[in-house]
């Protein structure tokens, strides 16, 4: 389950939110930052400043900041997320004014998948971002998509590691593999709430010129909305979005 606190920090929401965007996108103005996340600029400033001492970020000399020495990743995969990401935006976006349901784009990093990009739809009742949330690879859409990209035997090597963490939640392999068989047949994931209750989501890979998966998009919704009869009309929708993905990249 993930969602927000009811002890939420609005302060530390917006800081942690920036640290997300300097890791995922890459560097930002103060004017940039007060806009992405709707405060004024000394309120950014402030934040920016805060990430600075702690080392989450650092600023350079054209004044923009950057991710720092505790975010910071390997450049090339920094480059192929970024790439991955300003490649889907247009066609999430696309996506969304087809279904009228939030979009969502993931990766997958090991056993977890993390969404890298999400463009909410309008509806008063949705699905909020994900963006920059970690999710079990398993238990969320994307994470199955990208999976069944796996052989058996590769997903069995993949589980086979010492769990990350106490608290890591391992799947039952053998239903997981009849899960990862169906995908591939239908060259869809279909999650009823798997991940979240009230939540349902239906997801597909995105390729690239060699044919590998190197990412899934996704539409999600909520339950009260969602009747199998849809099921058709996203796929279709997914797999445009997908192709127009693949093209940009």
């Amino acid at each position: 389950m993930k969602n927000p606190p009811s002890y939420g920090v609005t302060s530390v929401d917006h800081a942690l939110q920036l640290a997300v965007i300097l890791q995922v996108e890459g560097p930002l103005t103060v004017s940039e930052a007060a806009r992405r996340i709707g405060v004024a600029r000394s309120s950014a400033h402030r934040l920016l400043s805060t990430l600075v001492y702690r080392d989450f970020a650092v600023q350079d000399e054209d004044r923009s900041y950057r991710v720092g020495p505790v975010l910071e990743i390997a450049a090339q995969a920094h480059s192929n997320v970024s790439a991955l990401r300003e490649a889907a935006l247009g066609p999430l976006r696309a996506l969304v004014d087809t279904v009228d349901e939030t979009a969502n784009l993931s990766i997958r990093t090991g056993r977890t998948a993390r969404f890298v990009a999400s463009v909410e739809c309008s509806q008063a009742l949705r699905v909020g971002s994900r963006e920059g949330m970690v999710f079990p690879a398993h238990l969320v859409t994307g994470g199955l998509v990208m999976l069944a990209a796996l052989t058996d035997e590769e997903v069995d090597a993949l589980y086979a590691g010492a769990p990350t963490s106490p608290s890591e939640e391992r799947p039952d392999l053998d239903k997981l593999r009849d899960e990862l068989r169906a995908v591939r047949r239908s060259g869809v994931a279909l999650n009823l709430e798997r991940s979240e209750r009230g939540l349902v989501a239906l997801g597909r890979g995105v390729t690239d010129s060699h044919g590998n998966t190197v990412a899934a998009v996704s539409v999600s919704l909520p339950s009260v909305r969602y009747e199998p009869e849809r099921v058709r009309e996203l796929a279709a929708a997914l797999a445009t979005a997908a192709e127009r993905i693949r093209a940009a990249l």
